[in-house]
C-alpha cells in the first residue's frame, strides 16, 4: 500500500499504532480528494507540548501550546490545478505537527478515544494544508463536512 504520510519524532517515542492511525486516516484523506494516484504526500511531525509551543510562537506569535499546526505548501488555487493535472513529482504538499500530549488532553476533555482526536487532528490539518479553513462561518461549515466526511467512512466516531 503507497504511504502517503511520512512520519516523524521529535521529542516523543516513536509508536507504531500512531503510524498505522495515521497512514489509514491520511490515505482516505488522499482516495476521498481524488489523489491517491499522485506523488504528493503529507509530512506530519509528532511531538510534544514544549515543541509545538515553540514552532506556535515562532510562525504565529502565539507562545502557547496548540493541538496541531498546518503549512501548506502550496496556495489552493495551485493545488486544485495540479490534483486535475495529476501532479507526478513527488514531494510534500503540506507539512503539520501535532502535540501528542494535546491530544491526549483534549480526548479527554472531550470525552472521546485517542484515536479519534488524533484522527480529527491529521484530516483537520490535511484540510488546511488543502486550502480549506475555519475563521468565517460559511467556510467552517465546509471544512467541518468535509473532515465529518472522511471520519465517517473511516467509522471513526466521538463515542
Amino acid at each position: 500500500m503507497k504511504q502517503f504520510a511520512e512520519i516523524t519524532y521529535d521529542k516523543i517515542d516513536e509508536n507504531a499504532d500512531y503510524d498505522e492511525l495515521i497512514n489509514k486516516v491520511v490515505s482516505e484523506c488522499f482516495e476521498v480528494e481524488n489523489m491517491s494516484d499522485m506523488s504528493l504526500y503529507l509530512s506530519i511531525r509528532l511531538t510534544n507540548n514544549e515543541v509545538i509551543k515553540e514552532i506556535n510562537n515562532e510562525y504565529r506569535n502565539i507562545d502557547k501550546a496548540t493541538d496541531v499546526l498546518s503549512f501548506p505548501m502550496f496556495e489552493k488555487n495551485e493545488l486544485d490545478e495540479m490534483i486535475s493535472q495529476k501532479y507526478e513529482y513527488e514531494e510534500p504538499f503540506g507539512d503539520l505537527i501535532i502535540s501528542i500530549p494535546r491530544v491526549e488532553e483534549q480526548a479527554i476533555e472531550y470525552g472521546h478515544s485517542f484515536e479519534r482526536e488524533l484522527s480529527y487532528m491529521v484530516v483537520h490539518g490535511f484540510y488546511h494544508c488543502m486550502g480549506y479553513d475555519h475563521l468565517i462561518d460559511s467556510d467552517k461549515v465546509v471544512m467541518r463536512e468535509k473532515e465529518d466526511f472522511v471520519l465517517n467512512k473511516l467509522n471513526i466516531t466521538r463515542d
